[in-house]
């Protein structure tokens, strides 16, 4: 599957786009628009990009889990060089570890819910300028009826695709 990325203005004209595409054999849930004004996107019919999508938490959440992993490998490390031996003294260090891969998967997390998805980042200036990007994820054989749908609509301005995104200014 493919991800394209047009952006444009009007969103009466991607609510037009999307129409057609829909027409042409493109389903509902693979058409969404991203945009800092998700109510409007929403009274026109469109599918806005989910809240959680629009933020970079996975991505930082599994980056604070290394992090909490290597801290969690270090403190039983420790333990073992210093000669821990005895139960008594391995539950608190494995409590301890544990504490530590939590503690970096949340704050991963927490830094990933002030981020913007990374993969949305290139259209930050758009989007700082009231307009919206359409995204539009096709399977192979429906990949042909996207350049050809979006062509017939002037002010939808190719933005790139999953595999070749171009940065926009």
């Amino acid at each position: 599957m493919k991800r394209y990325y047009f952006v444009s203005d009007r969103i009466e004209d991607l609510k037009r786009a999307e129409q057609e595409l829909m027409r042409r054999g493109i389903a509902r849930q693979h058409i969404h628009v991203l945009s800092d004004d998700d109510a409007k996107v929403e009274v026109h019919g469109m599918q806005p990009v989910s809240s959680p999508l629009k933020k970079d938490v996975i991505r930082s959440g599994e980056r604070g889990a290394v992090i909490g992993l290597v801290g969690a490998a270090l403190i039983i490390a420790v333990a073992w060089l210093l000669g821990a031996s005895t139960i008594a003294v391995w539950v608190p260090v494995i409590f301890l570890a544990i504490v530590v891969l939590g503690f970096g998967t949340w704050e991963g997390g927490f830094i990933g819910i002030q981020r913007r998805n990374r993969q949305h980042t290139q259209f930050d200036s758009n989007l700082a300028a009231g307009e919206h990007v359409l995204m539009v994820d096709a399977d192979t054989d429906e990949e042909p009826v996207v350049p050809e749908v979006i062509a017939h609509y002037q002010t939808l301005r190719p933005a790139g695709d999953s595999t070749q995104p171009t940065r926009l200014h």
